[in-house]
This record gives structure tokens, sequence and C-alpha cells, in this order.
């Protein structure tokens, strides 16, 4: 990544599922020469929101070594009615170092344990979102898409793979307007999962679910803009109402 290739997003999105509006969020993304940093906050809304109230926030810090993400850190805090959870991650070279779930969830024998090997050479759920795409040519385009991570979100392990599907154009009420590269997003759990949740395989089984990616200005990073995931209940969709991404300039050499 050039020493230029800097570049900030202030975006909000809308959650629908079957078309009914059932959560709104923000995420905010700055991305420098060297480092990196990430937010994002949530909440249930209208039926959703009467039914299981909640809400919750993130956020992922690293470092930019030769062009890629390399995570130092990842918070995640929910809250809902019944109950609140905070989960950290502490992160070297690819590697978990520390992680923890507050309060610690009861033990679950059926859970697959999470061994030492599989908290190697994984990224954080919020900086396995942010795809860097190499070369020099416009970064929305099928190469987007030749993109395979390995995640750790605190409690489970798994792998998510992108494949090419098709080019599209997105409009947000705000900000953005243009291409957008639809992507195919295929789950594989890895561990720290119990096999028989019904979620688990549905989402292992599915081959629909899909992204469209576009640019933050100023870099070769491209973020979810919209994400559409059938489900039981109808049809879950992610989608950017405001997507405001600037470059952002260099720092002057100080002396």
């Amino acid at each position: 990544m050039p020493a230029s290739a800097q570049g900030r997003l202030d975006a909000r999105y809308e959650v629908t599922l079957a078309g009914i509006p059932v959560g709104r969020g923000a995420w905010t993304i700055e991305i420098a020469e060297d480092h990196y940093s990430a937010t994002v906050s949530g909440a249930t809304v209208g039926l959703l929101k009467a039914i299981s109230g909640g809400h919750g926030n993130g956020a992922a810090q690293g470092r930019v070594v030769n062009g890629q993400f390399a995570p130092v850190n990842y918070t995640a805090t929910s809250e809902t009615s019944k109950k609140a959870e905070t989960i950290r991650i502490a992160l070297n070279g690819g590697n978990v170092t520390e992680s923890t779930i507050t309060p610690e969830p009861p033990v679950d024998d059926a859970r697959i344990p999470v061994t030492e090997a599989h908290r190697r050479g994984v990224l954080d759920p919020m900086t396995g979102s942010m795809i860097r795409v190499p070369g020099a040519g416009d970064p929305v385009g099928p190469e987007a898409c030749k993109s395979a991570a390995a995640i750790f979100d605190g409690r489970m392990r798994y792998d998510l793979r992108l494949e090419y599907k098709r080019m599209d154009t997105v409009k947000a009420e705000k900000g953005y307007r243009g291409p957008a590269v639809v992507c195919g997003i295929y789950f594989t759990p890895v561990s720290g999962y119990v096999p028989d949740r019904a979620a688990i395989k549905y989402l292992a089984a599915q081959k629909a679910m899909e992204v469209w990616l576009v640019p933050i200005a100023g870099t070769r990073v491209l973020v979810p803009f919209k994400l559409s995931i059938p489900t039981p209940l109808g049809h879950g969709v992610l989608i950017a109402t405001q997507f405001n991404a600037t470059a952002v300039p260099p720092r002057a050499a100080t002396r």
C-alpha cells in the first residue's frame, strides 16, 4: 500500500428481515500510512426492539505492514434485556495472544474446542471484513473476490471464502454511488461451535449469501456496502444508507 493510501469512512447501515427494519448501525474506519482503526455500533429497531431490545459496539485496531492489515486488538460488547457480554482479543503477527469473554460462559461439552493451532494465522471479524486488493488497477473488480480469511471472533474459529459473482451499481442516500463488485460468501465453521446448532448448519450449507463491496476513497481497501443472507424467517439484508468515504492526504514530512 503506497504511503499516500490513506482514507476514512463514515457509514450508516440499516438491517431488514423479510423487508421489515430490525436494526441500524454505524461504522467508522480510518486507514493511515502504518495503522488502522475501525469502530462499529448498532441496535435493534422496530418490532425486534419491542421483543428483545439490544445494542452493541465493537472496535478493532492494528498496523499496516507491507500493505496488509495486522490486527492488534479487538473488542465487542453486546447487551440485551437478558444479558451483557464483552469479548476481548489481543493479537500479534496474526496469532491470538489473549482472548477473554466476560462474564465467562458456561462450559458446553458439545462445543468443538478451539485449539492453539486454530488461534494462529487469524483475523478478527472486523479486520476480516476489510479487503485490500493487490496490484495497481481498479480495485473494484473480480480480483476483490479472490479472498479467503481465517476468522476468530473470541468464541468461534471459522473460514470465510469469497467468489466472484457479478458487477453491479449501488447508490447510498448520502455519499457513494458507483460500481460494486458482488461476491458470493461461503462459511466453514472450524471450532468453538456446537455442531448440532441449526443456525451453524444452515450457514455452512448456504450457497446464496452475497456481499457488495465498494472502495474507501484514497485506498485499495473495499468494504461491504450491502450484505444479503437468506434465512428461514425471510431475506436478511444489511445495506448502507450513508457511505461517506474520503481520501486523506498523507502527512507532510516533519523536519
